[in-house]
């Protein structure tokens, strides 16, 4: 079993995250971005493939809702990648520096089966990570009680000796409620201070 272990989620963790940052790209008006990404490419449909839903379900059946923007929800599609633009400061050098010290890295994220087998390859920091629990592959969503179990199962870890990482408040209360200990990310720079002060950095 292992004792020690820290465990992040990945968007706006890891890396940000938003769909305005491909569709403001394809929509110039803020107008229309506003009301695309409130009515039709939202993130609450859009959390459907997070939950396990495949694509080629969604997108047909939203485009026969809203034909008229039939490309932009394909580009949704085809251009996931670029609703993601890059790595939250500093975060991603907190993860090599734990690396560095050997302490075991995974990850537990909300994110599409599909988007995340496209978007893995292009960020070798997850190389780092003994594994990560992707929602949409096991059909279970942050913060459902299962996911926490799997991962505590999955990782053989203590989940007294382990510190979870996320933005998201619930997702946090429901990693306490498994017995693993919460940090409520705002940034890299409190982040850091806690792993310090809970002994995972020096």
């Amino acid at each position: 079993m292992i004792r020690q272990s820290v465990i992040f989620d990945v968007g706006r963790v890891l890396f940000d995250w938003d769909l305005r940052y491909l569709f403001a790209k394809l929509i110039t008006e803020k107008d229309e971005l506003d009301w695309f990404v409130t009515n039709i490419v939202t993130p609450e449909w859009h959390f459907q493939h997070d939950a396990g839903r495949p694509l080629a379900e969604m997108v047909p059946e939203r485009k026969a809702e809203f034909p008229r923007h039939a490309p932009l929800i394909d580009a949704y599609a085809l251009r996931f990648n670029e609703t993601i633009p890059g790595a939250m400061p500093g975060s991603l050098e907190l993860v090599e520096r734990l690396d560095g010290r050997g302490v075991p890295l995974f990850a537990i994220t909300n994110f599409g089966h599909e988007f995340w087998e496209a978007f893995r390859p292009t960020q070798p920091i997850f190389d780092r990570f003994r594994d990560i629990i992707v929602s949409g592959t096991e059909k279970l969503m942050k913060p459902d009680p299962a996911i926490y179990a799997l991962a505590i199962k999955r990782f053989g870890i203590d989940p007294a000796g382990a510190i979870f990482v996320d933005d998201n408040m619930a997702n946090v209360a429901g990693a306490e409620a498994a017995g693993i200990a919460g940090h409520h990310f705002r940034g890299a720079t409190e982040l850091e201070r806690d792993l310090v002060a809970r002994g995972y950095l020096p």
